[in-house]
Parts: structure tokens; C-alpha cells; sequence
């Protein structure tokens, strides 16, 4: 077990703080109802989505299907992957970063598999992804020489996401952040004059 107990700790806590917060969310609030925390800035914003990280979707009760398979051969994949840093220890901090995505995709899975047969309003494989948090931390109109969206309304941050989005997203900002100091080459030694060197 050596090497394995800081990831699965990390993988523990993020799925239960994901889970519980998403439970509490479904069973306490009715889907669309909002609070402010922090004025207009951070809102808890009850919704669900079919799809993807932020409310991106695939069409159609086939696309959902595909979509959840696709996700759990995903998980198998980075949870594969997972093993394989940690066996042939890799830089703890990837291994770390690779652990948050792989909670943030288990806990989007657990929704899109289990959620609708729990809650009763679909069959398995074919729920929906409970979001909560909404930053609108700006709002404004595009310019009107701004190509295609001139003129319409924007707010950024506009997705609503869970804690499980944001794993995956920290997870994989701070690996493309810090790439150069996880995967550092080799430094092949250069022949000198001060290297000792066979001849035949």
C-alpha cells in the first residue's frame, strides 16, 4: 500500500464532500431555486445536466447511454493510469493531480449511473449530473463590433459546476502548470576530458 494512502485519501474526501453536498442539494432544494452566498457573485444554483463538465451534452437517451459508458471506460482508464504513476513513482504532485481528476470523473459517474434509478425518474445510466455553484462574477454586453456575439448579453463565469467539475479542473490546471517540474528529462552526461571513457 505503499505510495497509495495520500491519493486515496484525496480520491475519500473529494467524493464525500461531492456526494454529500449533491445529496443534500436533491433532497432540500427544488430544481432552479438559488441562494446567495457572497451577494451576486457566488450563488448555490440548483440544476442538472444530461451531459458533460459545465452543462455540455450529447443528444438523445443514446447519446446519455454512450456517454455514461464512456465514462466509466474513462475512469477505468485514468484509475489505470493512477496505478501505474504510483508503481513506477512518479513525481507525488502528478500523482496527486491525477487522483483529483480521477474523483472529479467517479463522482460525475456515480450521478449519470445510479442518480436516476435512486431518485426514480429514470433507469440506470441515465441520470443526471447535479450542479450547484454559480459565479457570476461579471456581467455586461459584447461590443457591437465583437464578431457574432456583438451586442448580446455575457456573464462569465457563466457554467454552473460541482465539486467534482472542479477537481477534475484543478487536477488538470495545475498538471499543464507545473508539467515541466513532473515530467523532467533525463539530463543525458556530456564526455569530457574529466570522464572517465573506455577505448579499445
Amino acid at each position: 500500500m505503499k505510495g497509495y494512502t495520500k491519493p486515496l485519501l484525496v480520491i475519500f474526501f473529494v467524493l464525500l464532500a461531492d456526494q454529500l453536498l449533491k445529496t443534500w442539494i436533491k433532497t432540500n432544494m427544488y430544481l432552479g431555486q438559488e441562494f446567495k452566498i457572497i451577494g451576486n457573485w457566488f450563488i448555490i444554483h440548483f440544476t442538472e445536466n444530461n451531459g458533460m463538465a459545465f452543462g455540455l451534452e450529447f443528444g438523445g437517451e443514446f447519446g446519455k447511454l454512450a456517454l455514461s459508458l464512456f465514462r466509466i471506460a474513462a475512469v477505468a482508464g485514468i484509475g489505470y493510469g493512477l496505478h501505474y504513476l504510483i508503481q513506477r513513482k512518479y513525481h507525488r504532485g502528478l500523482i496527486l493531480n491525477v487522483a483529483l481528476i480521477f474523483a472529479g470523473a467517479l463522482g460525475n459517474i456515480i450521478d449519470s449511473v445510479l442518480y436516476g434509478k435512486i431518485y426514480g425518474y429514470a433507469s440506470l445510466f441515465h441520470g443526471r449530473v447535479v450542479d450547484m455553484f454559480y459565479f457570476p462574477l461579471i456581467e455586461g454586453v459584447f461590443p457591437k463590433w465583437v464578431p457574432v456575439w456583438g451586442g448580446e448579453d455575457f456573464i462569465f463565469f457563466r457554467p454552473v459546476f460541482n465539486i467534482a467539475d472542479a477537481a477534475i479542473s484543478i487536477g488538470v490546471i495545475l498538471i499543464l502548470v507545473f508539467q515541466k517540474s513532473y515530467f523532467k528529462e533525463e539530463v543525458v552526461e556530456e564526455i569530457g576530458p574529466n570522464n572517465e571513457m573506455v577505448e579499445e
